[in-house]
């Protein structure tokens, strides 16, 4: 009887556990998704890099080595530039690298004779090398990859004989901090605004204080923005830290539009509080604001907003997924405008496209929290 007994609560439990479609989410659903983002997201590997070529004369050794570049499937030719465009080209983000044949190219192959090569630095020296590899080391990660990966692709084509240098631009040194600062920033003020702001004022409606404060003179939205002023301050306050500590301690330069910066910032801020709104609207509990924000945000931001690992490399459902992320264009935009010091015109886009999403979060979340209190 004791045996028939067990197995009959086992039965119960496991016709339970089938039942409940949000256990079977998170038992079968979720290791799913994350072995497909960790196999397909997080990969450092290059096989999506845009080049450029800059050459005075196409002749036919320039032209067939293009081809060979280009046949091969981890980079897309964008066509030809002037040799004086290279860093139009890099900073508006039409090529992560420029490669750069000389006047004498085809001299140089034929008596087999290669120029000395040089320390990378930020511009080009004509004449130095039979080829040069201009890249933009904004993501020093990238650049690393790229670099080894075309080097080796050049010595082993219709140039064996020529030697390759290589220019960074905009990260010389290929310091991390370049590119994880950012980062940090888009992934830090949307934890800080939606997660404590979600949590808070579902911590109210899960000790009835919530009533209570609804019966105060104060309209009800007016009450859910005051709870959210406290954060926006908080997170400016943090912004003002981490830019000054990037700065000055990690000496990642400012040398774009700081008033940019600070205004895409204050913008973020705000999605991130709509955010939070919005994730209060649809949990009852603490804990459930918590697990919400953390797969709404903390893994996607991670793994899916070029943070540490690029989005070119992404499959392309990845890819068309990464662009519902607000840390993706925040990202870009504070990379233009703090590490290759482009003016706030650069980022326009980056700007429109957050600044749609936070209306549209703005208004949902209002919607749906007015119909809540109703």
């Amino acid at each position: 009887m004791k045996r028939v007994g067990f197995w009959a609560f086992v039965r119960k439990e496991s016709l339970h556990i089938l039942r409940d479609p949000r256990t079977m989410l998170i038992v079968l659903g979720i290791p799913v998704v994350q072995l497909l983002l960790f196999g397909f997201a997080l990969s450092t590997e290059v096989n999506n890099l845009d080049f450029s070529v800059a050459a005075p004369h196409r002749s036919e050794a320039v032209r067939q080595l293009v081809e060979r570049i280009a046949a091969n499937d981890c980079f897309t030719f964008r066509g030809y530039v002037d040799p004086q465009q290279i860093d139009r080209e890099l900073r508006r983000g039409r090529a992560d690298v420029v490669v750069v044949f000389a006047d004498d190219f085809d001299r140089r192959m034929a008596d087999g004779i290669s120029a000395g090569g040089g320390e990378a630095g930020g511009c080009v020296d004509d004449g130095r090398a039979a080829v040069q590899l201009v890249f933009d080391a904004s993501n020093p990660n990238m650049a690393a990859a790229g670099a080894g990966y075309l080097q080796r692709l050049l010595c082993a084509g219709n140039a064996p004989g020529a030697e390759v240098e290589m220019h960074l631009l905009y990260n010389p040194r290929m310091k991390s901090a370049y590119n994880f600062v950012p980062g940090i920033m888009g992934l830090l003020f949307i934890l800080i605004c939606s997660i404590m702001t979600s949590v808070s004022i579902v911590r109210e409606k899960e000790s009835g204080t919530m009533e209570v404060l609804l019966v105060s003179p104060v309209r009800p939205v007016g009450i859910v923005f005051a709870k959210m002023i406290p954060y926006f301050l908080l997170s400016c306050v943090d912004l003002a830290v981490i830019l000054l500590l990037a700065r000055y301690v990690l000496g990642v330069p400012l040398s774009g539009s700081v008033a940019g910066v600070v205004a895409i910032s204050i913008l973020y801020l705000l999605l991130a509080l709509a955010l939070g709104l919005f994730i209060s609207t649809i949990a009852d509990r603490q804990a459930t604001a918590l697990v919400i924000s953390a797969m709404l945000m903390l893994l996607p931001v991670i793994m899916l907003s070029g943070m540490i690992f690029p989005v070119e490399n992404m499959p392309g459902v990845l890819q068309a997924l990464s662009c519902a992320i607000p840390a993706r264009w925040y990202i870009e935009a504070v990379r233009k405008l703090m590490i290759q010091a482009l003016p706030f015109s650069a980022v326009v886009r980056e700007f429109g496209i957050l600044l749609a999403m936070t209306v549209a979060l703005v208004a949902v979340a209002l919607h749906k929290f007015n119909d809540k209190l109703e």
